[in-house]
C-alpha cells in the first residue's frame, strides 16, 4: 500500500495545539476535526473547509475553559455528530444533510466521570469508555444510557469491529476486553488478552485484533481466543465480562524497539474492510496490511513526515481511499492510501485500496463513484468493465464479482478459475449471464448467489429469456427459456430449481422471448415461422409466417410482429387467431412505450417512420394484469362490435373466472353470445346470493357454487370431492351420469358401498346397449365374469381380435368349434394372422399355424413352431424371414437371419446396404473367393479407410485381387513405404518404379513437394527428389534431404548454393548457406565486397569474434567520409575502437580526424604517436607528442628507461615538478648501484629524502654513517639509532648475565621457606611465584616452585587470598602442563567453573564432566561442560565425535561445511522427518544456486514428502526445469524426470484427505501436465514420422504461458512452424516473441498487443520474466528478429493465424473440448481413445502414430511415453498389435 500525500488541512503551531479528534461521515461527505480549542471544524470531500461552530462546557457555570475534547463520531446515516468532553458528558449535534443547516444538540448524555473514548456503531449505539474504566452504551432515539461492564483501570482507547457490530476496549492495565451488541456474535465476550502495556493504539482488523503502546512493538492476535468460559451476548452481565479471561493467541509481533528514532505509539485506525491498519508515533506512519493469499499480515509501507511531533488522531475514509490524520502541534494532513490504480480505456479510473476493495470513478463524471469489495475478503485481481460501460466483472481466486455501475448494485457469487474463457452477456438489465464451459449461469445483480445453472451450446441472447418478477407481480416469478438443443427449449422455474416446460420443435429456432408474466412464449425458427406456446397447458401455436421482426410490448401481453410490409398486432395473445394487420414501410427496429402512448419505429433507409398503436387495447392488457374488471369491462362496452373486442372478452372472461369473479364472468360471456354459459353462471350467481343471505359468508364459499365453478373447468375430481365434502354421494352420482362418466360413477359407488349399487349397474348396462355401445357392454360382462355373453356381444361388434384374446384365456370358449371358425375368419378377413395362427396352434393345427405365421410376417412364432413340427424348414424359415424383412427394408435386421440360414452373399449384400461396415467386413472375411468380395471391395475399403483402419482396407483390397487400387489408396493416405511393399509384392520392378516416380511428378506439378518426397524417398529415390528442390529452388529441402542421405557432400553443398545465389544477387541466401557451411567470413566477404557494409558487420557480430566485428566496422567507417564514419562509429560503440585501430595501424592521420570530427579530446592519439616515437629512438618528437597527450610523467620515465636522467629531470622541472623527486631517487638508486655513495647522498638530500639514506645505512650495519646524517639532516631518526646501537651493545652483556639467575632463584626459595616459617604464607606462595623461567636454575627448579606455592594455597589459604592467588597461580601451572595441581587450587579456592576450564582447556573431556557432576547438584556445570565439547569438536571439524553426543549439531556442521552427501546418509539413519528437514534446506540451497536439476534428481533419491512446508521448493523446482531450454534437459531427460517426480508426489497429495482438494495439487496437476507435454515432444522429436506432434505440442504449450516463460513458449513454437513451413503462423509467434521482449526489456506487461492472438485461447495476462530466454543466446534473438523483419516487408506472407470452423486457431480449446492428452490440441473426430480411469481423451489417428513408431522406433522414449499416460489415466481402450 503507498500513501500518497494529498494537502494539508491545518499547519502545525509551534507550542501544543492537540488535535483532539477526527470523524469521517459514513456517505464520505464530511470531515469533522475537533481542535484544542473545543471547536469542531467540517471540510468536504475536496479538503475544503466548509464550516465551524464551538462546543459547549456541561456546566456553563465552569467557564468555556472547563473541559476538552475527547472523542468525536459521526452517526451511521451522517446527519449527526457525537462529541466526548472530558467534563463527563457527551453532546449529539445535529448537523443535517447540507452544509447550511442549522447546528443543534439533540441528544445530551451525562456521565459519571470524565470520558475517555468514544466511538459509533454502525448497529446504532455510541459507546463511551470512562476514566472510572467504565464502558456505556448511548441510545440517541430514546435519549438513554446504559453501563455495559467495568474495566480495573481507565479506558484508554475504543475499536469498532468492521461490522459495527461489536468493539474491543483498552485499558491502562493493558487488559482489552470485547464486547458484541448484537446477539449473533460467533466469538466469546470479555478480557480477551493482557497486553504488556497500556495498549493507546487499538484496532479491530478481520481474523483478529492489534495493539501497539510504550513498548514500541505492534502485536496482532488471533480473534478466537481459548479461555475458562464461555460468555456471549445472551448471558452477559458486567461481572462475568471483566471476570472471564480468555488468553489471545499472538499471530505476529513487529518489534521497533530497536528502529532509530522510533517511539510509543498513540493510536491506531483499520481501514473499513479490515485489511490494513494505521498506526501512528512519533512523525510516523506505520501500514501493516493483511495478505489474503499468504495469509499473513506484514508491513507494507512507513511514513515519515518531519515535524510532525506525536500523532493523537488517525482516521480512514468510509470507502478506505483517504487517511486522515492529526498531531499534537494541530497540523492535519491527509493522504491518499492506495495500492495501485489504473485507467481503463479513458472512461474510468480504478482505485484499488486494498487487495479485496477498490474503487470505479466516471472520468466523465467524477462525482460517480461505486465502491467494489469482496465480501470474503480474497484478492480482486482481474477487473474489466463491459456491456456499454454499464457493467464491472471483477474476479478472485475464488468468487467472480457482477456490478450494475448505473443502479450501484453489486453481486458476488462463488467462481471456479477456468482460465478466464467466460463470456458475459448484460443485455438483460436485471441479471447477467454467465457462460463457461458449455454452462449457462445466472446472476441477478445485488445477490450474492446464483440464480440458477442449467447447461447449453447456445449462448447468443436472441436464444435466452429470463423474467425476474416483473409487471409489479407479487408472488416469485422467476423464469428462464433457454435453447436445450437447437430444435428443444426448455423452460425452468428458476425460484423451484425444477423445469416448468420442455417445447420439441422440427426446425432450428433462432429467437425466443417470454412475456413479462412468464405464462406465454414467442419463439422463431429457421423459416421465419412465429409460434406461441402457452406455458401452463404447453399448447403450441403458430402465429405467423416469414417474420423479420417480433417483440412484445413493454409492460402488456401484446405482441408485434411484421411479416413482408404488413405490421401485425395481437392485443389479446390468448385468442392468436385474431390479429390487427396493418402496413408498413421499411424495417420495424424496435417498440416504444412512454408518456401514454405505444409507438412502433421502422428504419427505411435513411428515414424513419413512428406507427403508433391503439393505446386503448394495450390499455386492456395492463388493466387485466392489474385486476381492474370494472375498467376492462368499460373499456371493452366501449368498443362496440369490433374484431379485437369478442377475443378480448374472451379473455376477460377466462382470468375474471380464476378470479372467482362470476358477474363479470357472465357479463363476458353474453357479450360473447354464450348463452349456455351465461345461464350456468347466473345459476351460480343465484346460489351463491342465496347462500350468503342464509350464511353471512362469500357466495363463492357455496359448495354447490364451487363444485360448478370445478365442472366449468372441467374438473370433475374436485366437483366429485366437494360433493362428497358435504356428504352428497347422490349429487356426485348424478354428475357422472350427467356427463355420461358411467364407469367413474360405478366405481364412486363402489368405493361408497351405495345400497343401490345393483340397479345402478343395470342403468349402465343399458345405457350401453341403447347406445349401440356393445364392445364396452362385452368388457363390462367380461369384468362380471358372463365370458360366454361378453363372446356374443365381441363378435357382434366385429371385434374379432377381443374374441380371441377372450377365449386363449379359456380353454373352454375353444370347444365351441363353429364360435373359433367364426372368430377365424373374422381374424383373416382383419389380416391378424398371428391371432388367427396362435388360435390354429391351440386347436392342435400347427401346419395350419405354421403357414398362417408366415403369412402374417411373424416368423419368430413360425421359427419357435418349426424347431419342433418341421426342423426342415428352419434354414428355409430364416432366409424367408431374411428376404421379408429386406423387402420392408429393414436390411440391418435381416443380416443375423441371412448368417443363421447360411446365405452368406445374401448377408453381405444386405450388410452393405443397411451401411453396417464392420458387419460386411467381417462377413467379407469368411469369403474365400475374391470373385465374391470384388463387388463390395471397393466400398468396404473407403469405409474403413475412412474409419482410419487402413490395414484392414489394405488387406480387403489385396484378397479381392484388386492391387492397383490398394496401391493407390495407400498412396492417397500418404503411406507411400507400404504401398512400395505391395506394388513390390505383386508388380513388376520397372513398372513399380515408373508408377511411383509418375505419382511423384504428379505431385510435384500439383505443388505438393513433400508428398512427392516421401514417394520418391519410398522407392529409394533420394537423389531425384533432391533435383527436384533443386528445380523449384527450395534450398531449404533439398538442403534437409543431402543431410539426412548425403551428409559428407552436406557443407560443399551449402558452398555451392551460396556461391551460385551470390551470383544471382541473392545475397540473404547466400548468407544462411555460408554461415552453415561454416564459412562465415566469405559471408562477411560477399556483404563488404557489394557494398552491403551493414549485413557485413552484422554476420561478423553473430558468427565472428569480437574483434572481427570490429574490424568490419572499422573498414566500413574507413569506406565513407570521416563525418558519417564518426555518426556510424558513434552509434555502434566503437568510436575509441575505432581510433585505436588506426593507431595500431599506423594512420594516426584518420584517428586525428575522427577524434576531431567527434569533439574528442586526441591526447590518446597523441599518446598512440608518442609511443610509436619512443620505439623508433625518436626521444625529442615523442616528447612533444607526450605533452600534447598531456602525458609529462610518460615523457620522464622514457628518458629514465633511455638512462637521460638530465633531460628527464628538465622535462619534470618544467611539466611536473611533483615528480621531480622521484627522478632524482631513481637517479640516486642509479648511482648506488655503481657504489656512488657521495652522489647517492647528494642526489637524495636535494630530493629531500635522507629518510632513505638513514634506512639504507642500517641494513647495511653502518651505524656510524647513519649517525651522521641523522644528525645533520635527519634528528627525528637519531633516538632510535642510538637505542638500536644500544640493543646490539646490551646483547653482546647478555651473556654475562644469565650466569647470574641462578643465585636469583636459590635466594626466592630460601625467603619463601622463612616466610613460611613466619606462617605468613600468602607471601611464601607470592615469593615463590617470583621465580619464572627468566631467573630459575633450570624447569626442575621452576615447576618445584610452584607445585609448593599451589600446596602452601590448598592447605593454609581461604577467602579472598585464595581466590587471588588461584586466579595468578592457575595459568601458571597450566603453562607447566601441571594440570591436576591447578584444578585443585581453583577448587581449593572456591572456583568450580575455574576448575571445570582446566580440563576444558586441555581437553580432557571426561575429567571434566565427572568432576562437574561431583561438584554441581544442579548438572548446570555438566551442560556447560557438554556445550563446550560440542564448541571444540564443531571447530576442530570433528563430526564423528559430535555425533556421538549431539547428532543434530553434527549434522548442522556437515551442512556449514557443504558435506551435503554425508549429511544426508546420516540422516537417513535417524528418521525420516530429519532426512525430510535436511533434504529440503539442501534442495533451497540449490535453487538458490540456480540448479533446480540437481535439487530434482535430490528429491528423486530421497523421496518428496507432501507436506506443505516443502510445497514452495515443489513450485520453483517445476517452474526452473520448464523454463529451461530443450538443450539443457539432456534431450528431454531432465522433464521426464521431471515427470515422474510430480506424478509421484500428486498420488501423495491424493492420498492425504486433507491435502486431494488443495489449491497446491491443482496447481501440480497443471505443472505435471505441462513436464508431461514437454516429455512427450522430446521424445517426438526423435522420430521423423512424428515431427508433426511435436509442432503440435509446441502450440498447445501456449495456453500454459501463464506458468511457462512466455517468451519461450512463442520462441519455440514460432522456430517449430518455421521449420515445418508454415510462415505465416511462425511470423505471428516470433513477432509476438519480439513484443515480449521488448515488454520485459522496458519493465512494462502494457506493451504486448495480443489483437493477433484473438482467436486463440492463449491467456492474455502474464507475468512477464525477469530476463528474456535467450539472455545467453543473442545471436538466436537477433536472427529471429532478422527473420521477423524480412517477413514483415514479404507481401506474399499472410501475417495472421488462420481459423478453422470454430472460427479458433486449431490448437485451441472450446468451450466444450477436452485436450488430446498426447498432442494438447482439442479432441475431435470420431471415436477418441478414452481410458478407464479418467475422463481425458487421445485423437485415434496421434495414437496410431504412437503405436506405429513404438514398433519403428523401439529404441526411442516413445514407449515410455505410452507407458506412463497409462500408469496415469488408466488402460486405454486401443490395443496395439
Amino acid at each position: 500500500m503507498q500513501l500518497k500525500y494529498l494537502r494539508t488541512l491545518l499547519e502545525g503551531q509551534e507550542q501544543i495545539q492537540r488535535i483532539a479528534g477526527l470523524a469521517w461521515s459514513p456517505n464520505q461527505q464530511k470531515l469533522a476535526i475537533a481542535t484544542s480549542d473545543r471547536h469542531i471544524l467540517l471540510y468536504d470531500d475536496a479538503g475544503e473547509r466548509r464550516d465551524k461552530f464551538s462546543t459547549k462546557p456541561g456546566n456553563p457555570a465552569n467557564g468555556k475553559n472547563s473541559y476538552v475534547i475527547r472523542g468525536l463520531a459521526f452517526s451511521p446515516d451522517s446527519t449527526r455528530l457525537a462529541v466526548g468532553q472530558s467534563d463527563s458528558i457527551v453532546y449529539v449535534y445535529k448537523l443535517g444533510e447540507s452544509w447550511n443547516d442549522k447546528k443543534v444538540i439533540c441528544n445530551k448524555f451525562p456521565q459519571a466521570s470524565a470520558v475517555t473514548a468514544l466511538i459509533w456503531l454502525t448497529s446504532g449505539a455510541i459507546i463511551a469508555g470512562l476514566e472510572d474504566g467504565k464502558i456505556r452504551a448511548l441510545h440517541s432515539k430514546n435519549n438513554k444510557s446504559q453501563s455495559l461492564y467495568g474495566g480495573d483501570s481507565i479506558c484508554i482507547s475504543l475499536a469498532a469491529n468492521t461490522k459495527g457490530t461489536g468493539f474491543l476496549s483498552g485499558h491502562n492495565d493493558g487488559t482489552i476486553i470485547r464486547y458484541f451488541m448484537t446477539d449473533e456474535a460467533t466469538e466469546p465476550l470479555g478480557r480477551v488478552v493482557q497486553h504488556p502495556v497500556p495498549p493507546f493504539a487499538l484496532a479491530w482488523p478481520q481474523g483478529g485484533f492489534c495493539a501497539g503502546g510504550c513498548d514500541q512493538r505492534i502485536v496482532f492476535y488471533d480473534s478466537m481466543v481459548s479461555g475458562e468460559r464461555n460468555v456471549t451476548s445472551s448471558n452477559v452481565t458486567s461481572s462475568n465480562v471483566t471476570s472471564s479471561i480468555f488468553q489471545g493467541r499472538q499471530l505476529r509481533t513487529f518489534d521497533h524497539s530497536r528502529t532509530e528514532g522510533e517511539r510509543e505509539f498513540t493510536v491506531a485506525a483499520c481501514s473499513p474492510n479490515g485489511q490494513a491498519v494505521a498506526f501512528g508515533s512519533f512523525d510516523r506512519i506505520r501500514i501493516f496490511a493483511w495478505s489474503p493469499r499468504q495469509g499473513a499480515w506484514s508491513e507494507s509501507a512507513s511514513k515519515e513526515v518531519d515535524c510532525l511531533y506525536t500523532l493523537t488522531a488517525l482516521l480512514w475514509r468510509r470507502d478506505g481511499a483517504r487517511l486522515a490524520l492529526g498531531s499534537v502541534s494541530g497540523a492535519v494532513l491527509l493522504f491518499e492510501s492506495v495500492l495501485r490504480r489504473t485507467v481503463w480505456q479513458d472512461k474510468f479510473e480504478l482505485i484499488f485500496v486494498a487487495p479485496s476493495q477498490l474503487l470505479v470513478r466516471s472520468l466523465t463524471e467524477p462525482s460517480q463513484q461505486l465502491t467494489i469489495e469482496s465480501q470474503l475478503g480474497l484478492e480482486i485481481d482481474d477487473v474489466r468493465i463491459m456491456g456499454r460501460d454499464n457493467y464491472l466483472v471483477a474476479r478472485t481466486e475464488e468468487s467472480l464479482i457482477l456490478c450494475d455501475l448505473t443502479r450501484n448494485l453489486s453481486s458476488e457469487v462463488p467462481w471456479t478459475a477456468s482460465g478466464h474463457h467466460e463470456r458475459f452477456y448484460f443485455e438483460n438489465p436485471n441479471v447477467c449471464l454467465v457462460f463457461n464451459v458449455g454452462e449457462l449461469s445466472l446472476v441477478e445483480y445485488g445477490d450474492n448467489f446464483i440464480l440458477g445453472s442449467v447447461r447449453t451450446e447456445f449462448v447468443n441472447p436472441h436464444v435466452i429469456s429470463v423474467r425476474l418478477n416483473e409487471r409489479g407481480n407479487s408472488r416469485e416469478n422467476k423464469k428462464l427459456a433457454f435453447l436445450l438443443d437447437a430444435k428443444t427449449i426448455c423452460v425452468v422455474d428458476l425460484v423451484s430449481r425444477l423445469t416448468s416446460g420442455q417445447i420439441n420443435h422440427e426446425t432450428k429456432i433462432d429467437w425466443l422471448e417470454l412475456s413479462e408474466t412468464a405464462h406465454k412464449l414467442l419463439f422463431r425458427d429457421k423459416k421465419l415461422r412465429l409460434i406461441l406456446v402457452d406455458n401452463y397447458t404447453g399448447k403450441k401455436q403458430t402465429l405467423l409466417s416469414n417474420i423479420s421482426f417480433v417483440q412484445w410490448v413493454p409492460q402488456s401481453d401484446v405482441v408485434v410482429a411484421q411479416s413482408h410490409a404488413n405490421l401485425a398486432i395481437w392485443y389479446n395473445i390468448d385468442l392468436p387467431e385474431h390479429v390487427t394487420l396493418q402496413n408498413i414501410r421499411g424495417e420495424a427496429i424496435e417498440v416504444l412505450r412512454e408518456n401514454g402512448r405505444t409507438v412502433v419505429r421502422s428504419q427505411d433507409g435513411p428515414s424513419e417512420h413512428n406507427y403508433q398503436l391503439d393505446e386503448g387495447l394495450v390499455e386492456f392488457g395492463t388493466a387485466v394484469n392489474d385486476s381492474d374488471f370494472g375498467r376492462a369491462v368499460h373499456f371493452l362496452e366501449s368498443l362496440g362490435d369490433k374484431p379485437a373486442a369478442k377475443a378480448m372478452w374472451h379473455n376477460l372472461a377466462l382470468i375474471s373466472l380464476e378470479d372467482s369473479n362470476l358477474r363479470v364472468a357472465q357479463r363476458c360471456y353474453a357479450a360473447l353470445g354464450n348463452v349456455s354459459k351465461a345461464y350456468y353462471l347466473a345459476e351460480m350467481i343465484r346460489q351463491a346470493d342465496e347462500f350468503e343471505e342464509s350464511t353471512g359468508s362469500a357466495g363463492i364459499l357455496c359448495p354447490e357454487v364451487r363444485a360448478k365453478m370445478a365442472l366449468l373447468g372441467s374438473d370433475v375430481r374436485t366437483a366429485e370431492r366437494i360433493y362428497l365434502e358435504q356428504g352428497n354421494l347422490e349429487a356426485a352420482l348424478q354428475m357422472y351420469q350427467q356427463l355420461g362418466m358411467w364407469d367413474e360413477a360405478v366405481a364412486l359407488a363402489e368405493r361408497r358401498n351405495y345400497a343401490r349399487i345393483a340397479e345402478l349397474k343395470q342403468e349402465h348396462m343399458e345405457y350401453l346397449m341403447s347406445s349401440e355401445q356393445q364392445e364396452k357392454a362385452g368388457q363390462v360382462l367380461e369384468e362380471q365374469g358372463d365370458l360366454q355373453q361378453a363372446m356374443s356381444l365381441y363378435l357382434k361388434a366385429n371385434k374379432p381380435a377381443r374374441a380371441a384374446r377372450l377365449s386363449l384365456k379359456t380353454p373352454h370358449l375353444l370347444q365351441d368349434e363353429p364360435q373359433m371358425l367364426q372368430v377365424t375368419e373374422g381374424l383373416v378377413h382383419s389380416e391378424l394372422y398371428e391371432l388367427a395362427g396362435d388360435i390354429a396352434h391351440r386347436l392342435s393345427r400347427p401346419e395350419a399355424a405354421l403357414a398362417l405365421y408366415r403369412k402374417g410376417g411373424a416368423y419368430a412364432r413360425a421359427l419357435e413352431l418349426g424347431r419342433v413340427v418341421a426342423p426342415q424348414e428352419v434354414t428355409s424359415l430364416e432366409e424367408e424371414w431374411g428376404d421379408w424383412l429386406v423387402a420392408r427394408k429393414q436390411l440391418d435386421a435381416s443380416i443375423n437371419h441371412y448368417i443363421e440360414a447360411g446365405a452368406t452373399q445374401k448377408a453381405l449384400e444386405a450388410a452393405v446396404g443397411a451401411k453396417q461396415w464392420r458387419k460386411a467386413v467381417q462377413i467379407a472375411k469368411v469369403l474365400d473367393e475374391p470373385e465374391l468380395i470384388q463387388r463390395y471391395a471397393l466400398d468396404l475399403a473407403k469405409h474403413l479407410a475412412f474409419a482410419g483402419d487402413l490395414d484392414a482396407a489394405e488387406d480387403m483390397l489385396v484378397r479381392a485381387n484388386l492391387h492397383k487400387e490398394a496401391i493407390e489408396l495407400l498412396n492417397r493416405h500418404g503411406k507411400w513405404e507400404r504401398a512400395y511393399v505391395i506394388g513390390e509384392k505383386y508388380l513388376k520392378t520397372e513398372q513399380l518404379r515408373d508408377l511411383f516416380i509418375q505419382l511423384a511428378g504428379t505431385l510435384e506439378d500439383q505443388g505438393k513437394f513433400r508428398d512427392a518426397e516421401k514417394v520418391l524417398i519410398a522407392v529409394n529415390e533420394p537423389d531425384l527428389a533432391i533435383a527436384m528442390y533443386k528445380r523449384r529452388e527450395l534450398y531449404d529441402s533439398m538442403i534437409r534431404l543431402v543431410e539426412r542421405h548425403h551428409k559428407d557432400l552436406l557443407d560443399s553443398t551449402h558452398l555451392h548454393l551460396a556461391r551460385q545465389l551470390e551470383s544471382r544477387g541473392k545475397l540473404k541466401n547466400a548468407e544462411l548457406h555460408f554461415v552453415a557451411s561454416g564459412d562465415w567470413k566469405s559471408a562477411v566477404h560477399m556483404y563488404c565486397s557489394s557494398g552491403r557494409w551493414e549485413d557485413g558487420y552484422r554476420v561478423a557480430k553473430q558468427k565472428g569474434t569480437e574483434g572481427a566485428s570490429q574490424q568490419v566496422a572499422y573498414m566500413w567507417a574507413k569506406s565513407m567520409p570521416t563525418e558519417s564514419a564518426v555518426r556510424l562509429l558513434s552509434k555502434l560503440g566503437l568510436l575509441d575502437t575505432a581510433v585505436g585501430f588506426a593507431c595500431d595501424s599506423g594512420q594516426f592521420e584518420f584517428a586525428m580526424e575522427l577524434c576531431r570530427f567527434a569533439g574528442k579530446p586526441t591526447d590518446e592519439v597523441h599518446l598512440k604517436i608518442a609511443m610509436s616515437l619512443e620505439d623508433e629512438g625518436k626521444f625529442e618528437a615523442a616528447e612533444a607528442e607526450f605533452l600534447k597527450a598531456h602525458k609529462p610523467k610518460e615523457a620522464v620515465l622514457m628518458y629514465q628507461h633511455a638512462g637521460d636522467w638530465q633531460a628527464a629531470l628538465n622535462v619534470a622541472e618544467q611539466h611536473l615538478p611533483d615528480y621531480v623527486g622521484e627522478v632524482l631517487i631513481g637517479q640516486a638508486a642509479a648511482a648506488l648501484e655503481t657504489r656512488n655513495y657521495k652522489d647517492y647522498e647528494a642526489l637524495l638530500l636535494r630530493a629531500q629524502r635522507p629518510d632513505l639514506i638513514v634506512e639504507h645505512y642500517k641494513q647495511e650495519s653502518l651505524y656510524e654513517d647513519a649517525l651522521r646524517i641523522a644528525e645533520e639532516h635527519y634528528p627525528a631518526a637519531l633516538n632510535d639509532l642510538r637505542r638500536l646501537q644500544a640493543q646490539i651493545q646490551r646483547g653482546q652483556a647478555q651473556a654475562q648475565a644469565s650466569e647470574d639467575s641462578a643465585s636469583i632463584s636459590r635466594a626466592y626459595l630460601q625467603k619463601a621457606a622463612e616466610f613460611a616459617k613466619k606462617e605468613q604464607f600468602r607471601k611464601a606462595a607470592e615469593c615463590l611465584m617470583q621465580i619464572d623461567s627468566s631467573n630459575a636454575e633450570d624447569a626442575a627448579t621452576l615447576e618445584r616452585a610452584l607445585l609448593r606455592a599451589a600446596e602452601i594455597c590448598n592447605q593454609f589459604l581461604e577467602g579472598q587470598d585464595a581466590q587471588e592467588l588461584a586466579q595468578a597461580l592457575g595459568p601458571r601451572l597450566l603453562q607447566i602442563k601441571q594440570i591436576g595441581p591447578a584444578a585443585q587450587v581453583y577448587l581449593a579456592a572456591d572456583l568450580p567453573k575455574q576448575a571445570v576450564d582446566v580440563f576444558i582447556k586441555t581437553e580432557q573431556w571426561s575429567k571434566a564432566r565427572r568432576l562437574a557432576k561431583e561438584i554441581d547438584a544442579d548438572l548446570q556445570l555438566l551442560a556447560y561442560v557438554e556445550q563446550q565439547q560440542k564448541s571444540s569438536l564443531k571447530n576442530e571439524g570433528n563430526i564423528e565425535q559430535l555425533a556421538d553426543i549431539d547428532v543434530i549439531s553434527a549434522l548442522d556442521l556437515l551442512a556449514e561445511q557443504g558435506q551435503w552427501q554425508r549429511c544426508l546418509e546420516k540422516a537417513k539413519q535417524l528418521n525420516p522427518s530429519v532426512l525430510q528437514k535436511y533434504v529440503a534446506v539442501y534442495a533451497a540451497q540449490l535453487i538458490r544456486e540456480g540448479n533446480s536439476s540437481t535439487a530434482l534428481g535430490l528429491y528423486l533419491s530421497y523421496g518428496a514428502p507432501p507436506i506443505e512446508a516443502h510445497f514452495n521448493i515443489y513450485t520453483r523446482i517445476a517452474l526452473d526445469c520448464l523454463a529451461l531450454r530443450e538443450e539443457q534437459t539432456e534431450g528431454g531427460i531432465l522433464w521426464r524426470q521431471l515427470r515422474d517426480f510430480l506424478f509421484r508426489l500428486l498420488q501423495s497429495l491424493k492420498g492425504s484427505p486433507e491435502q486431494s482438494q488443495s489449491q497446491f495439487t491443482a496447481s501440480l496437476e497443471q505443472f505435471l501436465l505441462i513436464a508431461h507435454y514437454y516429455s512427450i515432444r522430446a521424445a517426438c522429436k526423435e522420430v521423423q514420422a512424428l515431427q508433426p506432434v511435436a509442432l503440435r505440442l509446441s502450440l498447445a504449450l501456449l495456453r500454459h504461458t501463464d506458468l511457462l516463460p512466455v517468451d519461450k513458449g512463442f520462441y519455440e513454437a514460432g522456430v517449430d512452424l518455421r521449420q515445418a513451413g508454415r510462415e505465416s503462423e511462425a511470423f505471428v509467434m516470433l513477432n509476438h516473441y519480439l513484443d515480449v521482449c521488448e515488454a520485459i526489456e522496458e519493465g512494462s506487461g502494457q506493451l504486448v498487443d495480443h489483437s493477433d492472438l484473438a482467436s486463440t485461447d492463449f491467456p492474455s495476462s502474464v507475468p512477464l520474466p525477469e530476463d528474456i530466454h535467450l539472455k545467453n543466446d543473442p545471436n538466436l534473438h537477433e536472427e529471429v528478429r532478422e527473420w521477423v523483419l524480412a517477413v514483415s516487408m514479404d507481401q506474399q506472407v499472410d501475417q495472421q493465424l488462420p481459423t478453422d470452423d470454430r472460427g479458433l486457431y486449431e490448437s485451441s480449446l472450446g468451450a466444450e473440448d477436452l485436450p488430446c492428452m498426447l498432442s494438447g490440441f482439442p479432441v475431435r473426430g470420431r471415436q477418441p481413445v478414452t481410458f478407464q480411469a479418467s475422463s481425458n481423451q487421445v485423437n485415434r489417428d496421434v495414437w496410431s502414430k504412437f503405436s506405429v513408431a513404438v514398433k519403428m522406433s523401439p529404441g526411442s522414449g516413445i514407449s515410455d511415453i505410452i507407458s506412463f499416460t497409462e500408469k496415469w489415466q488408466g488402460a486405454a481402450n486401443y490395443v496395439m498389435h
